[in-house]
């Protein structure tokens, strides 16, 4: 069933919940691919009944990125969904979620500076209100988030937990194309020499990880060695290269509890995020 208003969610929510029925939701910003359907799947697995939202959300954009080029296809969206196993997408109009003179906001202080946030000051404050209101809206049992966007995900499980929000923050693996190159929406904006340069961001943490493995601790060797990697690539510029503790996302200098190793490239005029956990055994 795909629907655009909220009035429109919550009476089914209610319907299922009449029925002692469990939900989940995973919320997108649409042009779905493997990452979002695993999501999804994720969701169907662990609940009776499933609610997608696709909503490009304009106060996560700040001025000059690309809110009104974003891809969109709500029908190529739908079919996934419904093929994933989702019952219920939600499609709403910019009008729908938020009111003109709306003047209430939602900020997760401390995590959301560094990384994308450091780059991006608005960004954060736009996701944390609009999944703050989704949450609202559907009021699921469990809500499911990819790891790709680690930094968000840490700081969704904050604000649940502060807020005293009565939903699991559920976070699922990476999903990567046969090559390594992390699923994202975004990948449609690259050029075919440019796709191939893309490879540089999994090459570059695939390379420290190994390292790190092999007993590499000190933070700014680790930061150096994925710097040296992304510019053997002509077509990649490092946004950031950081390392920090994977819960508070706080800067560490050495590895010595389970760290976030994060990073952003811009591959032409594409940025593009990756990561992985290390956890120390």
């Amino acid at each position: 069933m795909l629907v655009h208003t909220i009035k429109e969610v919550r009476e089914q929510v209610k319907a299922w919940r009449k029925e002692g029925l469990t939900v989940g939701y995973v919320p997108t910003m649409g042009y779905l691919h493997e990452g979002h359907r695993s999501l999804i799947e994720k969701a169907v697995s662990e609940n009776d009944r499933v609610v997608v939202s696709v909503f490009v959300n304009p106060t996560q954009f700040g001025p000059n990125e690309d809110y009104e080029d974003y891809p969109r296809d709500i029908q190529k969206d739908y079919a996934l969904c419904t093929d994933a196993g989702a019952n219920l997408v939600f499609n709403p109009e910019p009008e729908e979620m938020y009111f003109p003179d709306k003047c209430t906001t939602v900020n997760v202080e401390g995590l959301s500076k560094g990384l994308c946030g450091a780059k991006r000051p608005v960004h954060f404050g736009g996701v944390c209100l609009v999944v703050s209101k989704f949450l609202n809206i559907v009021t699921p049992d469990r809500a499911y988030f990819g790891e790709k966007d680690a930094q968000q995900l840490a700081i969704i499980k904050r604000m649940v937990r502060d807020l005293s929000m009565d939903v699991e923050i559920v976070g699922c693996p990476i999903v990567r194309e046969a090559d390594g190159l992390a699923k994202s929406s975004r990948n449609t904006y690259l050029s075919a020499e440019e796709r191939v340069a893309a490879l540089v961001l999994n090459r570059s943490l695939t390379k420290a990880k190994a390292a790190m493995e092999d007993g590499l601790r000190c933070v700014s060797e680790i930061r150096d060695l994925i710097e040296s990697e992304i510019k053997e690539e002509p077509l990649a510029k490092a946004d950031y290269i950081e390392i920090v503790d994977s819960e508070t996302l706080q800067p560490v200098e050495s590895v010595e509890r389970d760290v976030l190793v994060a990073i952003a490239v811009y591959i032409g005029k594409t940025r593009l995020i990756d990561n992985f956990t290390f956890r120390l055994a």
